[in-house]
């Protein structure tokens, strides 16, 4: 298969874990399914490592608090606020505030590892994070400034802080190891973190009463969410490059915005319409240059 076609399907399959998430969280408490949307995908990537490794690393003390850091934030802490969040607020809106990880990622790259900021970039960050506002008030900035932002919106735009944090760790981790071992050893890590919780959240009377379609869900989140998509988006950054690979990851948010339609029959409003383009010509204006 085709690298393009790889990072367009990859794409696809990010945008549908907003459908997905957005259903089973309807049925199954946060804890509980991000578990297991994380032990099925800690299985996969383990192999995966193991295999593409040729064996287990075993990391040193520095390495262990760096993958233990990542796994309390890319993994617990995200998808515990991810799937409160689509709780409460549409697939479509939880999407597009995601969208903007890229923009505040640059953002504070700059304020903690300065790195600069040139006009170009800068421009697509006002213009990310204003669409974002637009998204988040429903067309309606002064409400922003009213403190009326609903508890959903905050679970998502917590999510993106959570990826900020994983990402910047992430960077200083993979100088002494690869992304595939960061990733598995940080899902895993997650993954034994979201146990007890999720166990007194009632985790196997969860289980017991999810549906068919809920598992289907927590198997498309774990294994095409996660590992293919991991995969294949690394398979991408490696055969063209970062910025050529991270272009593709704009059509996230319209994937998911066109699965909510399909799906779950979401509508497109004009602010959720505005805020999309906005946001999605800021990140690729923040991601180019």
């Amino acid at each position: 298969m085709k690298t393009y076609v790889k990072l367009i399907l990859t794409a696809l399959f990010w945008g549908g874990t907003f459908v997905a998430g957005r259903i089973v969280s309807q049925d199954v408490a946060p804890f509980s399914t991000a578990f297991l949307r994380f032990a099925v995908a800690s299985v996969f990537l383990l192999v995966l490592t193991w295999k593409v490794e040729g064996t287990l690393p075993k990391p040193n003390k520095s390495q262990l608090i760096a993958l233990v850091a990542l796994g309390m934030t890319g993994i617990f802490t995200y998808n515990v606020l991810f799937f409160k969040g689509l709780k409460i607020i549409e697939a479509s809106r939880a999407s597009l505030i995601v969208a903007t990880c890229p923009v505040f990622i640059a953002i504070f790259s700059a304020l903690f590892m300065k790195e600069r900021i040139g006009l170009i970039k800068g421009l697509g960050v006002v213009i990310s994070v204003g669409g974002a506002g637009v998204v988040v008030s429903k067309g309606s900035m002064s409400e922003i400034f009213k403190g009326s932002v609903g508890r959903g919106e905050l679970f998502i735009l917590g999510c993106v802080l959570c990826w900020v944090a994983y990402s910047l760790i992430g960077k200083a981790a993979m100088k002494s190891l690869s992304a595939l071992v960061c990733v598995s050893y940080s899902s895993a890590i997650g993954a034994i973190a979201l146990f007890v919780p999720a166990v007194f959240e009632g985790l196997l009377q969860n289980a017991r009463h999810a549906s068919f379609v809920d598992w289907l869900c927590i198997f498309f989140l774990g294994v095409f969410g996660t590992v293919i998509g991991f995969v294949w988006y690394y398979q991408g950054v490696k055969s063209l490059g970062p910025t050529q690979a991270g272009l593709f990851i704009n059509f996230v948010p319209i994937f998911a915005i066109l699965s909510a339609l399909l799906i779950l029959g979401e509508s497109v409003t004009a602010s959720l319409a505005a805020g999309a383009a906005m946001v999605i010509s800021g990140a690729y204006l923040t991601n180019r240059y």
